[in-house]
């Protein structure tokens, strides 16, 4: 009897999209992490990394938890008819508290739940990290650009390249 060698998981997370832009608009406060539901090629595009979460957001509708504006491109090497479709409502996993707890936040003002991260876990699994979020005004952004680019040129200074 031949034993066949298990299966190797992969031991860190594989980042497929980041949305980088998120985290200039808005104050990220709580992360969740939330499961979604794909279809095969939605799957076998995103191992290749094919996918984009820029113009993306997340509503609660009917006590479920809906992610739209996710790109995934369609995959290339199956047939017209088992192709999906590149943007669509996907639905996203989470438990019922983090749910009542995601609704009650954002029906205060100025809170919004933006998705941040799309990824594989370590089980192979595609995880979405989402986050509860208040919009930055202006001068907050103005604000955030001063602060980068002060670290930056702070950091060129500590090693000697200006």
């Amino acid at each position: 009897m031949v034993k066949h060698p298990q299966k190797q998981l992969i031991s860190v997370n594989h980042t497929v999209a980041e949305n980088r832009r998120a985290r200039f608009d808005y104050f990220l406060e709580e992360f969740f992490e939330s499961g979604i539901m794909l279809t095969g090629t939605e799957v076998k595009s995103l191992r290749h990394g094919q996918c984009s979460l820029s113009e993306s957001y997340v509503m609660i509708k009917g006590g479920d938890v809906w992610i739209t504006g996710v790109y995934i491109a369609p995959y290339g090497t199956v047939g017209a008819h088992l192709q999906h479709e590149a943007k669509r409502y996907r639905k996203l996993l989470l438990h019922k508290r983090e749910i009542a707890k995601l609704s009650a936040a954002t029906k205060q003002k100025g809170y919004t739940i933006v998705p941040v991260k799309l990824y594989f876990n370590g089980r192979g699994l595609a995880k979405v990290t989402i986050a509860l979020a208040k919009g930055k005004a202006e001068h907050d952004k103005r604000q955030t650009i001063k602060e980068r680019d002060w670290n930056r040129d702070k950091s060129r200074i500590l090693r000697g390249e200006d």
